[in-house]
């Protein structure tokens, strides 16, 4: 029988953490300060950190058409640098994730599930 590894649930927990700050972080940078106009009504639905802390996937769900996502999706990676080094810059670490975003259309097709099952 082995013993529990407690570093691996240390730092599970401190990437969880971490990557509940970044998605704090990000809402709020899309919400007070990124005045894009490409972007538009945008939510960020999850972030993925690797193990290694050493890039952030950002998943980002958008209201609207193929068009608007796209755009949005453009606005979003004009602004990723300094969207990352607001994230540095709050987390206060010494390696700051490199960022990337991603179009997460899974609300999107639960919303549909839902029409679908209502007819």
């Amino acid at each position: 029988m082995r013993a529990s590894n407690s570093t691996g649930t240390t730092m599970s927990y401190r990437r969880e953490k971490l990557e509940e700050q970044i998605h704090r972080i990000v809402s709020d940078l899309l919400i007070r300060e990124i005045k894009d106009p490409r972007i538009g009504f945008a939510t960020v639905t999850g972030v993925e950190l690797a193990g290694d802390y050493s890039t952030a996937k950002i998943g980002i769900s958008v209201l609207g058409d193929p068009r608007d996502m796209r755009k949005t999706l453009e606005g979003l990676k004009s602004a990723t640098p300094y969207v990352q080094h607001r994230v540095g810059k709050s987390l206060g670490i010494r390696v700051t994730p490199k960022i990337s975003f991603f179009l997460d259309s899974s609300l999107v097709e639960g919303v549909n599930m839902v029409d679908l099952l209502n007819k």
